[in-house]
């Protein structure tokens, strides 16, 4: 049983940090060398090293801790404990190759000419590795926390929450930085969320559930109580068994799609699911209704 737990957890950890590996090489190697911007926290980072040459390491783990410890006390451990997982080894990964830059032993990738080929590297670099951060279930802590928060405390919209920093983020980078750089910045995160939908195996931001199950009661009281989402049972009669039973039907972020999967299947492994892809949402922990 332990080992069977541990198997499950190595192959959820090790994409994670496969995941974060890849988005603090595409910072170092496209990025930062090429005076371009990243949003969120990360894009705070960025904007440190650029005024003050503080190492992007160093200010990810100061800024983050206070985040996580906040995330864990608003949030609780369960739905924390990956994004310390994601924060610490996106920590080690880009002191690792700070270090080989400093060596020589990686060449960043610059140019005064050909910005276009760095938004495009770079956004495909930085989408491959939050898509695999995302997917399974991780995250890079900074905004994403903050998105959390705010969602769970006012029902804020955690993609209006992460686009709004991401703004007054990268605005603020104009300080330091060209216009032209911040334009090519926008291409590369354009690159970047079609790429990391590319993985996430959705091209929207949600994705609607229908669990069919005996015991779709005890799994949407799973979803309620771990994940706060609302389900809607939906009675059901099987046609081939004539047996009444109920069927879950549930609305979750794309990020959220590998937990909700896994709660169905702990309840019954024989849950029969389908997803389909959302187009827009309004309502709680979604887009508000426009009047």
């Amino acid at each position: 049983m332990l080992t069977t737990r541990l198997a499950r957890l190595t192959k959820t950890i090790l994409p994670i940090l496969l995941g974060t590996a890849i988005y603090a090489f595409g910072l170092l190697y496209f990025i930062i060398p090429n005076k371009l911007m990243e949003g969120g926290v990360t894009g705070i980072t960025i904007l440190l090293k650029y005024a003050f040459s503080i190492s992007p390491s160093l200010s990810t783990l100061v800024l983050n801790i206070p985040l996580f410890l906040l995330g864990w006390k608003v949030l609780g451990s369960r739905q924390i404990v990956y994004s310390g997982i994601g924060i610490g080894s996106l920590t080690f990964f880009l002191w690792l190759f700070e270090q080989l830059i400093r060596k020589g032993w990686i060449i960043p990738f610059q140019t005064e000419h050909d910005y276009i080929l760095i938004a495009l590297y770079a956004g495909v670099t930085l989408g491959a590795g939050l898509g695999l951060v995302f997917r399974f279930g991780g995250t890079t802590g900074g905004s994403d926390i903050i998105a959390r928060i705010c969602n769970r405390k006012y029902g804020w919209s955690m993609g209006q929450v992460i686009l709004a920093l991401d703004v007054i983020i990268i605005g603020a980078s104009l300080l330091y930085i060209k216009k032209e750089q911040i334009l090519y910045t926008l291409v590369a995160v354009f690159i970047a969320s079609k790429v990391i939908d590319f993985i996430q195996e959705g091209a929207y931001s949600a994705k609607a559930f229908t669990i069919i199950s005996d015991y779709a009661p005890d799994i949407a009281d799973l979803i309620t109580k771990e994940m706060e989402r609302g389900v809607t049972l939906i009675p059901a009669v099987g046609a081939y068994s004539k047996q009444a039973k109920h069927m879950a039907y549930c609305v979750v972020g794309r990020q959220e799609i590998r937990r909700l999967t896994q709660i169905a299947k702990s309840v019954d492994p024989r849950a029969f699911i389908i997803i389909n892809d959302v187009h827009d949402v309004h309502g709680e922990g979604f887009k508000e209704d426009v009047n």
